[in-house]
């Protein structure tokens, strides 16, 4: 199935771009898009442990089944002063 990805703040900085569209098997969980992404884009290994997954307009956990045609979000944690 295509799962399309937006990247926001430093996710979006350290892959070198807004959206990536990737292909994963039906039924896949968001800890698997994770790893996926961890592989597509190895520069955000070490960041993805820490962002949230919205699917739609929902914040999900990594055992979540990401529906077909889904929109994904990855948001960063923000911090600010």
């Amino acid at each position: 199935m295509k799962v399309d990805v937006r990247l926001f703040a430093v996710a979006r900085d350290l892959a070198g771009s807004d959206f990536i569209s990737l292909e994963l098997p039906a039924g896949s969980t968001v800890a698997q898009l994770r790893a996926r992404l961890s592989a597509e884009i190895p520069a955000l290994a070490g960041v993805l442990p820490h962002i949230l997954i919205a699917v739609g307009s929902d914040y999900v956990r990594d055992d979540a089944i990401i529906p077909a045609g889904s929109e994904v979000a990855c948001i960063p944690p923000v911090s600010g002063g």
